[in-house]
């Protein structure tokens, strides 16, 4: 039997022969690599980078696969290589130095004798260190001392280790291969840059390895097969050749490798061996018990297991590998094949248990605010009373909505028991069923909660979520009288709401007053609907409340667009995809009408591949909401116009969307894009009969109106109709010009050339800060012979007109090159500084400091290689970033 540390043997001054044990000089062996071993050039790479350090450390679980990686680069050395393989047994400071100068022997390192004799406890001082350290420092080569299971070691070893390696200078090359971090300094070797380390992530398979370590073992699989098992396994070495052995007794590898059962396999055994049944019994309830959580903090651990002391347990876990990833800030996760097979060892030895775990759990992660996680743990101990009067009473329904994690939390809910009764499941019920459009069903379920719901303070949180669920409900159907009775409904018990539960869940007020401003865009009342949605971007500025910010954005674009505002229209389109981006959210709403809106823009710009590009990644939204229905069809029939395909452009326009009211606008848009069809298959009368109803409500179809009573050779009423819509309110560029255009073509027809010239400059100047190029293509042929005029030749060159003075383009001239990327808030900029708006308005227009702004313009130009304000606005348009 070997003696442990506190042998007399470990304290002497005996030396200690392990040589004549044949047993005992596998400790100095270097282990022998399997025939499947897989050599891994990476790593290799890394252990030998350039310049070489004094200290190699590599740091792993078990079963990371380390003592084999550093056998196979040891066995390639040139220099000596004494190999250590440490135990509890030889942990202590006699019996390890003993074992060590036995190691050098063992590879031909000359060593004194009496060193060994010398080399005892931590009384001994350091001078017989140093002795050693000055034998070391003085040999011819380099000796490279590798001492694996280097957690085995004492305490005090870690200090006489470092004092050697320092001393010894370049003769001495330190490997240590440990699961645990050792007690050297180890701060110091980094700061210096004398350590190289290869921990867990690291010595992880890749998919490629994974594949070709199978084929070792006689296993051909797919790509996808291998890159499945490293996902299960995170490339444990250890889990992959397991797998790989056991797959190769199963008549489909790819299938066992895909399925296999992880609580019943070699897999599970090893783990179950070297670290679980290794722990004490309560740190093994702990790590079961756990096993039920994605992931856990010290607080939440001790709530399942009963307890005050998982921090200290939980740290020492993570110290020693034992398949505990810190993730920071105190929390932590298993490693998954580990969870997978913990689970079913809990359920195995106590059976019964975990939906128990997971009803705590849920408590505890309902008192700490994490939504997601206590539905889920909800859901899984199949206690849904209690999940939905929590999501009811602590007001978080509305994070079914905010666009994050709100798929995840409709997924978990989908399941909810249809037997389950009462007001808050019947709410979460129709949350569900809102979130993903189901209006009819979802309906139902607010009607059945409208009827149990109780009165008094105590049920005002679920009285506002039902405000909040019937202004959802009015914004899918259409119906501004049950979203301002909704409104109402919010306001009146809104006091009664607990202030804590406001301040904690702004995504609620957001969500409402967008569902609110939504549904008066439809109703046509622009004015309170942009009261509406500004007063969402007024309020909190955060993660839960990003979706009805970016729903507010596209829908303020799409007021702005409809009323002839294309500038501003496109700020508010590229300010919602910003804050999309700033969040990565892909919500199916917001960004996507965003994107319509600049579609339409680029449509009246006679950009029409800009607009397809626009049009073609957006979804079509007509079932879930009105608005972005009728803003797809109407952007998506400008398009059909711009192409020439009248018919199809008519039809789509006129597509029915299902609405309890009609929207004004969009019957307005659909009528005025069937006449203007009308006109380009040479109908004009028809067009003005359609158009006739609707001109004195709409300033654009009065413009549409006028153009057909022209081209049916009526220019005197076409003026009538242009007079009418002169005294509308907002008069946008889009408008105005198309209007001009009207006027001067009815000039033209009644022989006034100088008028008709006159109007067509206004026309020019109107559209040439938005580039509106459509309006003149819709006017040709009549306005081709008016531009070919020096002056108006001159208001259109650059924009609408190649630029007569510019000089020809050289043929070999290369293609503008971005030097570096415009990042979100440059390119906001730059499109800005296209419109001609100065620093102090693009600052006003972002929000942002005029410091800031100028910063950004520095950098536009930096990474455009320009140095003016014109230049950047060309090369940006030459590199298509406008």
């Amino acid at each position: 039997m070997e003696p442990k540390d506190d042998s007399p043997d470990s304290h002497s001054g005996t030396q200690v022969d392990p040589l004549g044990d044949p047993f005992l000089r596998t400790r100095f062996a270097l282990p022998t690599r399997p025939v499947t071993f897989l050599r891994r050039a990476r790593l290799l790479e890394h252990l030998d980078r350039e310049p070489v350090t004094p200290l190699l450390m590599v740091n792993g679980t078990a079963g990371a696969g380390k003592t084999l990686l550093v056998a196979d680069w040891a066995a390639q050395l040139r220099q000596p290589v004494a190999w250590l393989t440490l135990d509890p047994a030889i942990g202590g400071p006699g019996m390890f130095w003993a074992h060590v100068l036995q190691a050098l022997r063992a590879s031909g390192v000359p060593v004194s004798p009496d060193t060994g004799t010398v080399v005892d406890g931590a009384g001994s001082g350091r001078s017989p260190l140093g002795r050693l350290a000055a034998q070391l420092g003085g040999t011819e080569q380099t000796v490279t001392l590798v001492l694996d299971d280097y957690d085995h070691a004492a305490a005090e070893v870690s200090e006489q280790l470092a004092f050697v390696l320092h001393h010894a200078g370049p003769g001495l090359r330190l490997v240590l291969v440990t699961r645990t971090e050792p007690l050297l300094p180890l701060h110091r070797y980094r700061a210096a840059g004398e350590i190289t380390e290869v921990r867990d992530a690291e010595l992880a398979f890749t998919a490629e390895e994974t594949a070709a370590l199978l084929d070792l073992h006689g296993v051909q699989v797919t790509v996808q097969a291998a890159d499945a098992l490293v996902e299960r396994t995170r490339g444990w070495a250890a889990g992959v050749r397991l797998s790989a052995l056991a797959a190769r007794e199963s008549p489909d590898p790819s299938l066992y490798l895909k399925e296999f059962e992880a609580g019943h396999s070699a897999v599970a055994d090893f783990l179950l061996s070297e670290v679980l049944n290794s722990r004490a019994p309560r740190t093994q309830d702990l790590l079961l018990r756990v096993s039920v959580l994605e992931r856990f903090c010290a607080d939440l651990a001790n709530a399942l297991v009963g307890g005050d002391d998982a921090e200290s347990v939980l740290a020492a876990l993570h110290r020693d590998n034992a398949f505990v990833e810190d993730l920071g800030h105190g929390w932590y996760r298993l490693h998954p094949l580990f969870r997978e097979i913990l689970r079913v060892h809990l359920r195995e030895r106590c059976p019964g248990l975990e939906p128990d775990l997971h009803r705590r759990a849920a408590r505890w992660l309902r008192r700490h605010g994490a939504l997601p996680e206590m539905v889920a743990h909800g859901a899984a101990a199949g206690d849904w009373d209690a999940t939905a009067r929590a999501l009811v009473d602590d007001l978080a329904i509305g994070e079914l909505f905010t666009g994050l994690r709100s798929d995840d939390l409709a997924g978990l809910l989908a399941d909810l028991d249809p037997g389950t009764g009462g007001a808050a499941p019947d709410l979460v019920r129709a949350a569900r069923d809102l979130a993903r459009h189901d209006l009819d069903r979802g309906l139902t379920h607010l009607r059945h909660a409208h009827e149990e719901l109780p009165s008094g303070a105590d049920a005002a949180a679920a009285r506002l979520s039902c405000a909040l669920l019937e202004a959802l409900a009015a914004r899918l159907s259409g119906s501004p009288r049950r979203a301002e009775q909704a409104a109402r409904a919010a306001r009146e018990v809104r006091p009664d709401v607990p202030a804590h539960l406001l301040d904690r869940h702004p995504e609620l007020s957001a969500q409402l007053l967008t569902h609110l401003g939504s549904t008066r865009l439809w109703a046509g009342h622009f004015e309170a609907a942009r009261a509406a949605l500004t007063a969402v971007l007024a309020g909190p500025d955060g993660a839960s409340t990003v979706l009805p910010r970016v729903e507010s954005l596209g829908r303020l674009a799409l007021i702005e667009y409809l009323d002839g505002w294309p500038g501003r229209a496109e700020r508010y389109a590229r300010a919602a995809l910003s804050e999309s981006a700033r969040f990565s959210l892909h919500g199916p709403v917001g960004p996507d009408l965003a994107r319509l809106v600049l579609a339409g823009v680029a449509v009246d710009r006679g950009e029409i591949g800009r607009a397809q590009e626009l049009l073609d990644p957006t979804p079509d939204t007509t079932a879930q909401d009105p608005v972005a229905a009728v803003g797809r069809s109407i952007v998506t029939a400008r398009l059909l116009l711009a192409r020439g395909r009248s018919r199809a452009a008519a039809e789509t326009a006129g597509a029915p969307v299902p609405a309890v009211v009609t929207s004004p606008w969009a019957e307005g848009r659909a009528t005025l894009v069937a006449a203007e069809a009308h006109l380009a298959e040479g109908r004009p009368d028809a067009a003005a009969q359609v158009l006739r109803e609707v001109a004195d409500d709409d300033p654009e179809c009065a413009v549409g109106a006028a153009r057909a009573h022209i081209a049916a050779g009526d220019p005197a009423a076409a003026l009538r109709v242009l007079d009418g819509a002169a005294a509308h309110r907002r008069l946008g560029p889009a408008v105005r010009v198309r209007a001009a255009l009207a006027r001067a073509h009815a000039a033209q027809v009644e022989g006034d050339r100088s008028a008709a010239r006159h109007l067509l400059a206004d026309a020019l100047q109107d559209a040439r800060r938005d580039r509106l190029r459509r309006p003149f293509a819709e006017a040709l042929p009549w306005v081709e012979p008016l531009l070919a005029a020096p002056p108006l030749r001159h208001l259109a060159a650059g924009w609408l007109l190649p630029d007569a003075e510019a000089p020809p383009a050289r043929r070999a001239e290369p293609a503008p090159v971005l030097v570096e990327r415009l990042s979100g808030r440059e390119r906001d900029v730059l499109a800005r500084l296209a419109e001609l708006m100065s620093a102090e308005e693009i600052a006003a227009d972002l929000y942002v400091s005029v410091n800031t702004v100028k910063t950004h313009v520095k950098s536009v130009y930096r990474k455009l290689a320009v140095n003016r304000r014109h230049d950047a606005v060309r090369r940006a348009r030459e590199l298509g970033l406008l």
